[in-house]
């Protein structure tokens, strides 16, 4: 299957335009080459609904109204660009799916049949899914799977720690989901298996191989994680901290300008910075 190229800047559709994400985003679509914003989309009957979207994120007018119509707001679009609630992330992959376009989804805390829905929609759009759209965090997780492979499960424990802002409703985050996974990966075994995410009362010694989740919440951190490799007497940790919303719209643009001309898949944001591992 052959991709037309588009010969304009690529037309986004910000949604959860009036939050903190989604200004952040409008910011970064407006300072990057080869994107616009085309449409803004935010909750029913929020505040912001017909106000300009340009002027919500400070960036001044750009003629670009929030509506609450995320239909009419696809039409002649090339991508959206999502960091809402696992099931509006699901309506918007089926929308993508019907208009043929990028779906960029940096939405968290999604259940197994709500995977097996991008997955479907996949087959249509081009949609690309991270627990966390950051360039650095991304070559965290390729750095985890290296020393989780390097360091044996016999003598070395696997830790995933994180802290948010108290205002984050799902744990463990979906990045410390994520660098969970790329530490089962380089283990060789399924996360759902060996993950301990719940302490509790009186649990007994570690069980050897398991990897354990710490979460923590408070204040406005906007993201804070840490991998600890510990063994006999030394501990390696590997971390990343965010300091700025903008990293991740950033990563989420980049992604979905790479993905415009890529054919329909679920494709990962190591894909879009080329850290995937050859098949």
């Amino acid at each position: 299957m052959t991709v037309a190229l588009n010969t304009g800047p690529m037309k986004l559709v910000v949604v959860g335009a009036s939050g903190r994400m989604g200004q952040a985003l409008v910011r970064i679509i407006c300072e990057t080459q080869g994107a616009v914003l085309h449409a803004a989309v935010g909750r029913p009957g929020s505040a912001s609904i017909g106000r300009d979207a340009g002027d919500l994120a400070g960036v001044g007018p750009l003629g670009v109204p929030v509506t609450d119509d995320a239909l009419a707001a696809f039409v002649n679009a090339d991508g959206v660009i999502d960091f809402t609630k696992q099931e509006t992330s699901v309506e918007f992959a089926a929308l993508a799916a019907q208009a043929r376009i990028v779906h960029i989804i940096g939405t968290t805390g999604c259940s197994e049949a709500d995977e097996a829905k991008f997955e479907a929609a996949a087959r249509h759009a081009r949609i690309v899914k991270s627990g966390n759209m950051s360039l650095g965090v991304n070559l965290l997780s390729v750095l985890v799977a290296q020393a989780a492979k390097a360091l044996e499960a016999s003598g070395w424990d696997i830790e995933v720690l994180e802290m948010h802002h108290k205002h984050k409703v799902d744990a463990p985050s979906g990045t410390a989901l994520l660098l969970g996974e790329a530490a089962a990966k380089g283990r060789g075994v399924d996360l759902k298996d060996m993950a301990v995410k719940v302490r509790d009362g009186h649990t007994g010694p570690r069980t050897p191989g398991s990897i354990g989740f710490a979460t923590l919440r408070g204040g406005s951190v906007i993201g804070e994680h840490s991998v600890l490799l510990a063994g006999e007497g030394e501990i390696v940790t590997l971390s990343h901290s965010a300091g700025d919303r903008s990293i991740f719209a950033r990563g989420a643009v980049k992604a979905a300008l790479w993905a415009q001309d890529k054919k329909p898949g679920l494709y990962s944001m190591l894909d879009v910075l080329g850290l995937s591992s050859p098949q």
